[in-house]
This record gives structure tokens, sequence and C-alpha cells, in this order.
């Protein structure tokens, strides 16, 4: 390093700035340890694994299939390897029903995972279907000591075949559980995961669902109306069953 250099490291203007910048990066650190900040959050498992739930308390919903992911690759992409992924069957159902069958999809993250990266509204897009029409819908289950309110994603895709020309209209239902709280979208689980700042823990969980029936002409699937029924049917029966025996007690940890 010339002398020229090292002059113009001396400077007062380049002292006073680099001091600045050494007193910002100390009062920071204090600052944090002061107010018990956690900016570096620690994973807390399930209660039980996803893919151990009693499925009998899904009754009249039937598990016709206990999916894995065998592809590494997809796995790996999928970012956790806590989920669940099952099709069931509502037995009470009419046999020609488009809300017969349903697509389960459960996946968990923790510790400092990456802020909600999938979502249906991009993954379906991605793979060749088109977005139609969706956003925030609400429905209220019953639950012991009243009614709870629940807020989650509506999203409707068309596909068309390019060989019988046909097109199909579907959707896919889904929302978030992160540190203790119900949410609608990933922008809203996104702010409940950066206001976070006490908490050694941190966790976020999406539920994604889809219904369909077999026809006489191949799949059938519901209208809004039947799905938003369907989903009252099938949640006030795994929401409990996912806060009692799968998610973590968020009370409970951060009080211990």
């Amino acid at each position: 390093m010339t002398a020229t250099a090292i002059k113009s490291f001396l400077k007062p203007a380049f002292v006073v700035s680099m001091a600045v910048l050494l007193s910002a990066a100390i009062a920071k650190e204090a600052v944090i340890r002061v107010l018990g900040v956690q900016m570096v959050k620690q994973p807390i498992a399930l209660q039980h694994p996803l893919d151990e739930m009693d499925d009998a308390v899904l009754v009249p919903f039937v598990p016709k299939n206990k999916a894995r992911i065998q592809n590494r690759d997809v796995l790996e992409s999928l970012g956790t390897e806590e989920y669940l992924q099952w099709t069931l069957e509502d037995a009470e159902a009419e046999p020609a029903s488009p809300t017969r069958y349903c697509s389960l999809f459960i996946t968990y993250y923790t510790g400092n995972p990456d802020m909600v990266p999938h979502v249906p509204d991009e993954c379906y897009v991605g793979g060749g279907n088109e977005r139609d029409t969706g956003g925030m819908v609400t429905i209220h289950l019953p639950r012991v000591g009243g009614e709870q309110k629940l807020d989650f994603q509506y999203v409707a895709f068309k596909n068309v075949d390019r060989q019988t020309l046909r097109e199909d209209k579907f959707s896919v239902q889904y929302f978030f559980h992160a540190n203790g709280k119900y949410s609608g979208n990933r922008t809203d689980t996104r702010l409940i995961l950066g206001s976070n700042w006490f908490s050694r823990y941190s966790y976020f969980c999406k539920v994604e669902w889809k219904f369909y029936g077999v026809g006489s002409f191949g799949l059938v699937y519901p209208d809004k109306e039947q799905t938003l029924a369907a989903s009252g049917k099938l949640l006030e029966r795994l929401l409990p069953e996912l806060e009692k025996k799968h998610w973590p007690d968020w009370e409970k940890i951060n009080n211990e």
C-alpha cells in the first residue's frame, strides 16, 4: 500500500465515518442484548409427525392413499421432510359428487425457514395451469365454546387438454399457521415471522387442499359454494387435531 493510499485512510472525514459505523454496530449489539431480541431462531419439533396423524378423527373422510415423496430433488425443492400428503374420500358424499375426494397437503417449516416460498398460485401455474380467479374467503367453523373464523385463499385455475380441447376449472385452497397464529395469506404470514423478535423459536405450517370427483368422462370439480361447504366439513375435524396433537404449543414453549 502506497503512502498516498495510507494518507487517504487517515483523513478526518474517513476516520469519523468509520468511528460512527463502529459505534452504531456496537450500539446495535448492545440494544439487542438488553432487549432480549432473538435474531437466530432455533427449530422446534412438532408434537407428533404430521404423517402419524390419527385418521379416525377425520371420519367420514377416509384416507385412500398416504403418499411419500420418493424423488430427492422434489423433496429438496419442497424444503422440508415434515409433511402429510393424503388422498381422502368422503364416505358420506354421493359417488359422483365433485367433493367426493380431497387432496390434502400439509407442510411444516421451522428454525430460520425461507420466508414462505411455496404457494399454489405459483406452483400450479408453473405446472402448466392458468390462474383464473382467487382471493381471500372466510368461513366459520364450530368449535368448543363457540365459532372459529378462518380466512384462507381460494384460488381457481383452468387447464385445457391439448388432445380433447376440454377445459377443466378447479380450485386450490390454503392457509398458514405461524408461531401460534392463523394466517390467510403469504404476506401476513411473513409479517408474523418477521415480527417474532423475542422468542427463541419460529415455525410456519401450510395447509393446502383440493376437492374433486370422478364422473363418466373423467374428473369433475366443485364450484365455489360446494368447495366452501366441503372445506368447512373437513377443517372442523382437521384443525382441532393439528392444534392438540401436532403443532407446537406456542404459549407453553415460550413460557418455559
